[in-house]
């Protein structure tokens, strides 16, 4: 199961992958389908096959951006979350060992590409979700259960963060 929430500047960066595609990668890609149609026989013409499966994952991309766009619940900083972990948090956390990570909860759509986020469907997150600074963190890992201590909450007070 996918969350539908979103953090306003992961909506904008969807939304600017989508316009991306729909008006400089299809445009693109259709003039150089068409340029190679025009070249006659098909059957054997890589530039045209390599474009037409091209030009369906762009196809493919720009439904899935539109509809997953319309589903999605852009979520904002509230005065309210502070000294807590919600959404949006950076989180520092550190183990009995000493070491130290640093993430942000964000929304599945927004993790790849990224090393210092973590989905909130992502058990860590999860056990993280209302936790306060010295609150202990417990996930259960394939190597058994790790055990964290929160050592800082901190939220991007800006809207396009």
């Amino acid at each position: 199961m996918r969350t539908n929430l979103i953090t306003r500047a992961g909506y904008h960066k969807l939304e600017a992958e989508l316009q991306h595609l729909w008006r400089v990668e299809r445009r693109e890609t259709t003039e150089k389908v068409a340029w190679a149609a025009s070249l006659g026989d098909r059957s054997e013409n890589a530039d045209y096959k390599y474009n037409k499966q091209k030009l369906r994952q762009i196809d493919r991309r720009i439904r899935f951006l539109s509809k997953r766009l319309e589903d999605l619940k852009i979520v904002d900083y509230s005065p309210q979350q502070n000294g807590k972990v919600f959404f949006g948090a950076w989180v520092t956390i550190e183990n009995d060992a000493g070491d130290e990570r640093r993430f942000r909860i964000v929304g599945p759509d927004e993790i790849y590409d990224r090393k210092d986020v973590v989905s909130i469907d992502a058990p860590m997150a999860r056990a993280a979700l209302g936790k306060q600074v010295d609150d202990e963190v417990r996930v259960s890992t394939p190597g058994g259960i790790k055990t964290w201590f929160i050592t800082a909450i901190n939220y991007e007070v800006n809207a396009d963060a």
